[in-house]
């Protein structure tokens, strides 16, 4: 593990830094600095204007001072003279308690002093558009059912096997890649680990996916829904708690069997409560897992042209079945499917925490397993909460969640709610045709 960035930088021929963090938004912010420069960096940080990005500040703060984690630092394998390394903001000598890396290290560190360390994994699934942005980038990707296309994904080889090499050089783990759903959609999968490392990963695969796909001409988003009729981008969580950190975990805390609302699908009764949490803030959680207007295009799409949004609608879980919101693929661990690709990496591991300690406090119970195909069978359920329709119904169920404001913080919280309601109210003042369509005669 790296602690010194100027050895680091002599030792592998690095010329420039990215002191990265993270804003509320899901924005990645930097400064590049010289290697020369970089010792004074990680003692005292670089400086930034809060206000300038999307924090919750004012011009008139004071400096808030980046300082890198070296334990992070990841050389940019298409351009090794610069290496990127995350950030901890901290302004006058105290962490930033809205800065969201900040925010997930506060509650692994909560989640450890009751010896429980927390594993995921991500699939962060992407689309490759023209450069304007406006359709997918290859014109012949126009099956109907286009996932796991095998000339479709050939066709952008280049891109995919570059992105995959260069996770292959940085020791990832990537196992899999795929042509996802949606004409012009990827996935492409590494594997799983603490979630402060696969939540620094996470950012740093965004960065580098958008980085590839310019050098080849194309522009990739994560945007949840960016192509009408098309499935949309979701980022699914995996996710399990063990006894240790890294390579000291030897036991996964989430496994067991038995009878009960999981024992049958290989959960403990640890795994259980945590389950119970998420189900139990699973309204108010959707404001982080799925934080943007456009973010209910995908949880609360009709039928799209592939057949399946497969994206969930309702607070479900259920055994392998990938119509609900939580599935358990098998023991020890649950896939959390509600997340989307404009999750902000370190919130969204941050609110799976938070909710799963919930739950393991007050003993959550899961509720009803349920088996039905949730897109064929969904209105047989009964009592199910239903997801957040809009961002405003996510923002106010988390404004009534005060347990959950409380664990994941109360200035993040507030911060949170402050811009985001902003942002809302700056969206539904926006004129739109469709307004001029429909009402222009009445």
């Amino acid at each position: 593990m790296t602690t010194d960035l100027a050895k680091f930088a002599k030792d592998n021929g690095v010329k420039y830094f990215m002191i990265s963090f993270t804003d509320l938004f899901g924005g990645q912010r930097a400064k590049l600095v010289p290697a020369q420069a970089i010792a004074d960096m990680q003692e005292d940080g670089a400086g930034f204007a809060g206000f300038a990005t999307w924090l919750d500040m004012t011009p008139a703060h004071p400096d808030m001072l980046a300082v890198p984690d070296p334990s992070s630092v990841i050389q940019l394998p298409w351009k090794p003279e610069v290496a990127w390394v995350a950030a901890n903001c901290v302004m006058e000598g105290e962490d930033v308690a809205q800065a969201p890396r900040n925010v997930l290290r506060r509650l692994i560190d909560e989640a450890a002093g009751e010896g429980l360390h927390v594993k995921t994994g991500v699939e962060a699934e992407f689309f490759l558009l023209t450069p304007d942005g406006d359709q997918i980038s290859d014109p012949f990707d126009t099956a109907e059912k286009p996932c796991y296309d095998q000339q479709a994904v050939m066709r952008r080889y280049d891109v995919v096997r570059e992105i995959c090499d260069y996770m292959l050089e940085l020791g990832w783990g990537p196992y899999q890649n795929d042509h996802e759903d949606a004409n012009g959609q990827f996935e492409m999968n590494w594997d799983f680990d603490d979630a402060l490392k696969t939540a620094d990963k996470h950012s740093f695969f965004k960065f580098m996916v958008k980085s590839v796909a310019e050098k080849h001409g194309f522009r990739a988003t994560f945007m949840p829904k960016p192509v009408e009729g098309l499935t949309g981008n979701g980022c699914h969580a995996h996710i399990s708690v063990w006894d240790a950190p890294g390579d000291k975990a030897k036991t996964n805390v989430f496994a067991g069997d038995g009878d009960g609302p999981t024992g049958e699908v290989g959960l403990s009764e640890r795994g259980k409560h945590f389950l119970g949490g998420i189900m139990k803030h699973a309204s108010a959680l959707a404001a982080i897992t799925n934080p943007t207007v456009n973010s209910y295009k995908r949880i609360n799409a009709p039928r799209t042209i592939s057949g399946a949004t497969w994206a969930p609608n309702s607070v479900t879980w259920t055994g392998n079945n990938r119509t609900h919101m939580v599935r358990v693929p098998g023991p020890g661990r649950f896939e959390l499917r509600l997340a989307d690709g404009a999750a902000n990496p370190y919130l969204l591991q941050a609110v799976i925490i938070a909710a799963g300690l919930s739950g393991i406090r007050s003993k959550a119970d899961p509720g009803k397993r349920y088996d039905i195909d949730m897109y064929a069978e969904g209105h047989k359920v009964r009592g199910a909460p239903r997801l957040p329709l809009n961002m405003l119904d996510a923002l106010r169920a988390y404004d009534k969640d005060k347990e959950l404001k409380v664990a994941m913080g109360d200035e993040f919280s507030s911060a949170f709610l402050n811009l985001k309601m902003q942002e809302w109210n700056s969206y539904v003042s926006h004129f739109t045709q469709w307004e001029k369509d429909n009402t222009l005669d009445i």
